[in-house]
């Protein structure tokens, strides 16, 4: 393929179906600097593979100096066609190749410009891993779980860590933050952790009452209420209504800001993410759980109370005397301490 020569080097013509033709010459041109690849015809699906298969050798073993198409005699283009015409402008832009089009009517640009150039250089997605045995799958699984420990067993080391350096040095701390996450963690879950711990109290009462008043002993329901409750029951419903209402609130925050940059953006100005972010939520939930807890075991009380009161034929002073004489420090001292690890697991 001589660059000196004017004369045509290729002239092929294909005649599809549905009598759509297709045809292209290709001949050297001094005067422009390199090739030009002159169509005619229509080009469209029908016909485009052998349009394809005439410009994939043109670029196969030569490096023109230069690439023009001319589209002069061009009729009929579709959507196919001009997704073709940009494939060539691509390859040509890849091997570095001076291209241009020629006498691109009207029409033509109007298909052109509907598409999407960033799109159609857009990497091909990665294909599918395909589905793996039972003994790989076990594997596979078995890694992701020791990673999330890994992970967990970090993270918990870390926060330990931060916790401890800020109760020592308390001015690394965003003390400031505290009370507006107190009043989110603690004055916030109030209405529905009473509602649930009334109800809660309502219901142990009325269903041990079944079974005590068949013996005469319809006081002891505000023994059985009050010790579930402080022991056990209080502190687990508080840190349900914490973990479900302000934990995951925490988690949304935090996980918008990782989203939006923002925690790498601490990082950036030389803040520990944990202490900024971390440390302060977990004293709020640590000063507001075992104070939800306490309210919880009040409206629990007042729960098996109403019961006690309307349905037993108990006096509100017996019920509470009972109440009192049936707990012990000890009962009040273990509610607190389960509140204090429930809002450090929460927290962090």
């Amino acid at each position: 393929m001589s660059p000196q020569s004017d004369e045509p080097i290729e002239t092929d013509r294909d005649q599809t179906e549905n009598g759509d033709a297709f045809s292209a010459k290709l001949k050297s041109v001094e005067k422009q600097g390199g090739i030009v690849f002159s169509m005619s015809g229509r080009l469209s699906l029908d016909n485009l593979k052998g349009a394809m298969g005439r410009t994939n050798a043109l670029f196969t073993g030569i490096k023109p100096s230069g690439l023009t198409v001319d589209l002069t005699d061009l009729e009929y283009v579709d959507s196919a066609g001009a997704l073709f015409l940009l494939d060539i402008e691509r390859q040509a832009r890849e091997r570095s190749i001076p291209f241009g089009f020629l006498n691109m009517s009207p029409q033509i640009q109007s298909i052109v410009g509907l598409l999407d150039r960033d799109a159609i250089d857009f990497p091909r997605p990665v294909k599918d891993r395909p589905p793996s045995g039972f003994f790989e799958e076990i594997g596979l699984r078995s890694m992701a779980f020791l990673d999330d420990v890994s992970r967990s067993l970090t993270f918990g080391g870390t926060l330990i860590w931060e916790v401890v350096t800020s109760i020592f040095h308390p001015s690394s701390l965003r003390w400031r933050d505290v009370p507006s996450y107190i009043k989110k963690v603690g004055v916030d879950c109030l209405p529905i952790l009473a509602l649930i711990s009334y109800l809660l109290g309502l219901i142990i009462a009325f269903m041990s009452s079944l079974q005590l008043k068949q013996f005469g002993a319809n006081l002891y329901v505000a023994t059985l209420v009050a010790i579930a409750m402080v022991r056990e029951l209080g502190p687990i419903i508080a840190a349900i209504v914490l973990a479900g209402r302000s934990g995951s609130a925490f988690a949304a925050e935090i996980g918008t800001m990782k989203v939006n940059e923002e925690v790498d953006a601490l990082v950036t100005m030389g803040f520990n993410p944990v202490r900024f972010l971390a440390v302060p939520k977990v004293f709020a939930a640590i000063v507001a759980l075992p104070l939800l807890t306490f309210f919880s075991d009040l409206f629990a009380i007042l729960g098996g109370m109403t019961v006690a009161v309307l349905g037993l034929g108990l006096t509100f002073r017996t019920y509470v005397e009972q109440t009192s004489w049936s707990l012990e420090v000890f009962d009040v001292s273990s509610g607190v301490i389960k509140s204090i690890v429930f809002a450090v697991l929460i927290g962090g």
